[in-house]
């Protein structure tokens, strides 16, 4: 055990955390994205919600701010706005990083997806709540 780690943070998701490099991506999914079909490393973290893992994971992670977007979100076929995205600004404005958020519709964000270093696996129940961390520096 370690001091100060919040205990919704895994070995394994810090482990990860600290293996990231400058530019690139995590992918914190909701219950329903198929994570352990899209390509990277999965980080499994049942029973957990993505605002939670966000307000523990933003303690550590600094956001890319020399990218026109550090944070993505998957955009519905439809207009509604994921009521979720409300609870991400809030968390992400709390944080103290500057988010430079945008939207990609589901396949293209699949895509970028599988890019990424790894993806996280939640319980998430909320629909389209999945979203990208661009890592940043520590200056």
């Amino acid at each position: 055990m370690l001091k100060n780690i919040p205990s919704i943070i895994s070995p394994e998701l810090m482990k990860v955390l600290l293996e990231m490099g400058h530019g690139d991506e995590i992918v914190f999914a909701d219950g329903n994205y198929p994570s352990s079909t899209s390509g990277p490393s999965v980080i499994r973290s049942d029973g957990n919600d993505i605002p939670e893992l966000l307000k523990a994971v933003l303690l550590f992670f600094p956001l890319d701010v020399s990218s026109d977007s550090n944070v993505i979100l998957m955009k519905p076929g439809h207009q509604m706005i994921p009521p979720i995205w409300a609870s991400y600004k809030e968390i992400l404005e709390k944080s103290g990083e500057k988010p430079l958020i945008s939207t990609l519709e589901r396949i293209q964000f699949y895509q970028r997806a599988s890019k990424s270093y790894g993806i996280v696996a939640t319980s998430e129940k909320a629909l389209f709540a999945n979203i990208i961390l661009k890592k940043g520096v520590i200056a």
